[in-house]
């Protein structure tokens, strides 16, 4: 499986971001450090994320997609778009409760776009740690069996940032 990468463009206030390969936590600081620009961004007016050539993608990515449809919809009153080609990727989504906070469509962008690849962030163990736990109570905050899913794993995460 390919290392993760997340592509981005930003055009007229439409924002594509386009995951390839296996993404995973080691981009999670990359991903909320972008995310957050993006939706502090007073010229916000769509997001579109392509992931049709995702290989694989974790709990922790899932949760800050999820972080970008509350701050959209918040900030910005829009819900977010998901394309998705993938079948597993796309179930993974809908047992989540995905199709609750985007639009999910399966047919792929055909208009060329010139993507740019995010610098990849290091964070360190605490950042990643704050990150993680975050994503997965927004995860949680979705619906009861993301609740009910992740509830274990934030209470250990939540235990050891209050020892560690």
């Amino acid at each position: 499986m390919e290392n993760g990468r997340i592509l981005v463009s930003e055009k007229d206030g439409t924002y594509i971001l386009k995951f390839i390969g296996d993404v995973r936590l080691t981009l999670c600081a990359t991903l909320d450090e972008f995310l957050e620009s993006m939706c502090q961004s007073d010229q916000l007016k769509a997001v579109l994320i392509d992931l049709t050539e995702t290989d694989g993608i974790d709990s922790t990515s899932l949760g800050l997609l999820a972080k970008i449809s509350v701050l959209s919809r918040k900030k910005h009153h829009l819900i977010p778009t998901i394309i998705s080609t993938n079948n597993d990727i796309t179930r993974i989504l809908e047992s989540m409760g995905f199709h609750q906070v985007f639009v999910i469509l399966n047919k792929p962008l055909t208009t060329p776009i010139n993507l740019s690849e995010l610098p990849v962030i290091e964070g360190s163990e605490e950042v990643v740690h704050r990150k993680v736990l975050e994503a997965h109570k927004i995860l949680m905050a979705m619906n009861e069996s993301n609740k009910e899913t992740f509830k274990d794993l934030v209470y250990t995460l939540e235990g050891d940032g209050k020892h560690g």
